[in-house]
């Protein structure tokens, strides 16, 4: 009796110590699920990506507060169509003799135009809060070239005789060359390092032709034209590596030129950036 009691209570403690491993792990998947950030595109994704900015932010906050009003709209017009076929139908014999009434033609006047009123301050506020550039700390240089990216951080200089500030060319990372769990024509190798909390500003331009540096996560899209700069502001609400590409037919390889930031804590890129300038000086 003892020894089957033994056996009888482990096999208890081992069905309980699966019983509650299965717990744990749908309650991961579960919380990864919900919690997990969506810093690139997933398949079949439909809404947003999850914002990394304030702008990203406040791009997502108009489009809800948009959304809302086409709804109501959408909703009310397809309301007034069936309704006037169904009460105009030629069965119901129910013809009008007015062809024009004042004060419909004044509602359906006004109420559009206050319509677009509200929704034209908050969006005026959004673009006007996009060209705006907060005395940046850092100011980091992307060049467009068929088909890579070259960056330059030239805040930075070297203190040698050359004097050559922090660059590197960013090429996307082959196919055949990708590690388990990198992502197919997103990965690169030599990502961008990015301090969180700090204000950055960006300078886009272009070697050859027109590309486009483009991050959703941080609601930037910048074109990248030949001589020309254009600028744009950052600013990194959480960590994380994240991902964009160029949004301009550019040619051939013109999907085969991706963007990767990592953004890390302030002491991390400041290691960082220690690191590859003892690689510039040697």
């Amino acid at each position: 009796m003892p020894t089957i009691l033994i056996q009888t209570q482990r096999i208890s403690f081992y069905s309980n110590k699966m019983f509650s491993n299965t717990i744990k792990s749908i309650l991961d998947s579960i919380c990864a699920s919900v919690f997990s950030y969506s810093d690139y595109a997933q398949p079949y994704q439909l809404s947003f990506q999850d914002s990394a900015s304030p702008i990203m932010e406040g791009i997502v906050d108009l489009h809800h507060d948009i959304m809302f009003f086409m709804t109501v709209i959408s909703i009310f017009i397809l309301y007034l169509l069936i309704r006037t076929v169904m009460l105009f139908h030629e069965s119901q014999n129910n013809f009008l003799k007015v062809t024009h009434g004042k004060i419909i033609e004044i509602v359906w006047t006004i109420t559009p135009s206050f319509v677009l009123a509200v929704i034209a301050i908050p969006s005026f506020a959004l673009l006007y809060s996009m060209d705006e550039v907060i005395n940046p700390a850092i100011t980091i240089k992307a060049v467009g070239h068929q088909w890579y990216w070259s960056y330059e951080y030239s805040d930075y200089v070297a203190d040698n005789e050359d004097g050559e500030s922090l660059s590197f060319d960013s090429y996307m990372i082959a196919e055949d060359d990708l590690e388990e769990g990198q992502l197919r024509l997103l990965e690169v190798d030599n990502p961008i390092y990015l301090p969180v909390g700090t204000h950055i500003r960006l300078l886009v331009t272009s070697e050859d032709v027109l590309h486009s540096w483009a991050l959703p996560s941080f609601g930037v899209k910048v074109d990248a034209c030949p001589g020309r700069l254009n600028q744009s502001s950052i600013f990194i609400k959480r960590e994380g590596t994240y991902y964009g590409q160029c949004s301009e037919i550019c040619g051939v390889n013109h999907g085969f030129m991706p963007i990767c930031v990592k953004a890390v804590p302030l002491d991390h890129y400041v290691t960082w950036v220690s690191s590859q300038f003892e690689e510039l000086i040697l």
